[in-house]
């Protein structure tokens, strides 16, 4: 018997993983919604407290795995990132950080309100300001948006993305120190991790390009090439207590700096970035226990209607000065509502730390979610309401 049930628990990711590659699958055939948001669900339901076919991932190996499925995106979505743009329309940046700040301080308030304490309180905040590059990047390939919005949306996702890291990494200090007399110390502490993993990325984005060219095979062994790269740039980080968040966006950045072109046929990274997605998906959704999601509902609620209102507010503020519409605004701050695996990963990473306060964050595991599975619906509509996506690519593309 015991034999028997080695061999279904070795079954159980691989037979889940197809398991929710098929429903996202048919899923999104049959209701044209993202199939990203059937992953989260399949893994949800198949988790340990739920019905309990997944065994709880080995923190370790699940999250670097899962670490290396989040780099490649972090990559892409660092490669699409254009500074100069952002130079020449300095009030994209001006928009991303006041909703950041709008939003950081919004959930502070109420987390305040519900009672909780201010250690998590300020973890709260500090999460809620970012994006989920994941699910961004995700659906906007899926959908093969392309436009003011959607090009708004990714640069604002990477900025929410180093500030939510440095907040939280921060946040994480104040508690390690025990003390709020030790602010700075928290402070310097996470900008000096911000600043450490940026340079290693930016080390990785000089040295692959420079080896490609040197080996004359830009063309056909680039996709390949950035994904291995990737896969040891997030291994560094992972075992020096680093950023991978920021590292990889740094490594994306500088790639694209150095002229490093990719073909249409190149993004998601392939097959290899494909099946990753799901792991990912699945795993994040694995984590979470529907007695905490379920306790921490109407924070939850709260949090997302907070994180909705501030973002959208916040980038609509700007909409005029930075060159689009009132309503194309409105678009933007709705696209940057996703956050799960972002979340996740990062608490994943502070637990692993020995930070035990995370376990009390049960408003985390709802908001995860409720976000895991309507924040690619509510992006996917926002780009077609934003007319830079069909309703049904597919049958577009079928078409």
């Amino acid at each position: 018997m015991t034999e028997y049930l080695a061999i279904l628990t070795s079954l159980a990711w691989p037979v889940s993983i197809t398991v929710a590659w098929l429903v996202g699958e048919f899923g999104q055939r049959w209701t044209g919604l993202p199939r990203i948001s059937f992953y989260g669900l399949v893994g949800f339901l198949l988790a340990a407290p739920q019905l309990g076919v997944l065994p709880r991932p080995d923190a370790g190996a699940a999250l670097l795995l899962a670490d290396v499925a989040f780099g490649l995106v972090l990559f892409e979505l660092g490669y699409r990132i254009n500074l100069r743009w952002l130079r020449t329309n300095p009030w994209i940046g001006v928009a991303g950080l006041t909703e950041s700040l709008l939003t950081f301080v919004a959930v502070l308030l109420v987390a305040r309100a519900f009672g909780a304490s201010e250690i998590n309180a300020l973890m709260l905040a500090s999460l809620s300001m970012a994006t989920s590059p994941a699910t961004l990047v995700r659906v906007i390939n899926e959908q093969r948006s392309s436009g003011q919005v959607t090009e708004r949306a990714l640069h604002l996702c990477a900025l929410n993305c180093v500030l939510a890291v440095f907040a939280f990494n921060a946040s994480v200090g104040l508690w390690i120190f025990r003390t709020f007399e030790d602010v700075g110390d928290a402070l310097w502490n996470s900008l000096v991790v911000l600043v450490v993993s940026a340079f290693t990325g930016a080390v990785f984005g000089l040295v692959v390009p420079a080896l490609l060219r040197g080996l004359g095979k830009m063309a056909q062994d680039a996709t390949v090439a950035f994904a291995l790269a990737v896969i040891l740039l997030v291994s560094i980080t992972f075992t020096l207590g680093l950023s991978p968040v920021v590292a990889a966006l740094a490594f994306g950045l500088m790639a694209r700096h150095r002229r490093v072109a990719f073909s249409q046929t190149q993004r998601n990274f392939g097959a290899l970035g494909e099946l990753l997605t799901v792991v990912l998906f699945v795993f994040v959704a694995s984590t979470l226990d529907w007695q905490k999601v379920w306790a921490g509902g109407a924070l939850a609620v709260a949090l997302v209607v907070v994180r909705l209102a501030t973002k959208t507010l916040g980038v609509m503020a700007f909409a005029h000065l930075s060159g689009i519409s009132w309503r194309k605004g409105a678009l933007t701050g709705v696209s940057l509502v996703p956050l799960s695996v972002f979340v996740i990963l990062l608490i994943e990473h502070a637990r692993l730390a020995g930070v035990q306060v995370v376990e009390e964050l049960r408003a985390v595991a709802a908001v995860t979610m409720l976000l895991e599975v309507f924040g690619p619906i509510l992006l996917q509509r926002a780009l077609v309401w934003a007319r830079e996506a069909p309703a049904n690519p597919e049958q577009e593309h079928a078409a």
